[in-house]
């Protein structure tokens, strides 16, 4: 992959902070739920999700000029995520306890705010 240039990099940042709009805190304590836990793929005793939740708390707390290529490679890749799965759309009934909430969550997006 070619070497990414400062506007690039501007605009993966961006589009990140639209995507996801729950705080480091608010990422951190929903992880620690039951429900957190219970979606997505498992195959090695955490899921991608919640993997990228944690990822996603590391890359909120750094300054802008500690951020990687590989940070803003999963900052993109969170973003398509989030893009996905809302043009899914969600269940029509009990969205706020709904697996495609809880799967969104892991990502850093509320589909409820």
């Amino acid at each position: 992959m070619a070497e990414r240039d400062d506007d690039d990099r501007t605009e993966i940042r961006k589009d990140f902070r639209d995507a996801v709009n729950m705080s480091p805190s608010e990422l951190e304590d929903w992880l620690k739920t039951d429900e957190s836990k219970a979606v997505g793929d498992d195959s090695d005793g955490e899921s991608t999700g919640h993997y990228s939740g944690r990822r996603i708390v590391e890359i909120k707390r750094k300054n802008v000029d500690e951020l990687t290529e590989d940070d803003h490679d999963w900052m993109k890749k969170v973003t398509g995520y989030v893009h996905r799965h809302l043009k899914q759309g969600g269940p029509k009934k009990d969205v706020e306890t709904s697996k495609w909430r809880y799967s969104l969550m892991n990502w850093g997006h509320d589909p409820c705010r």
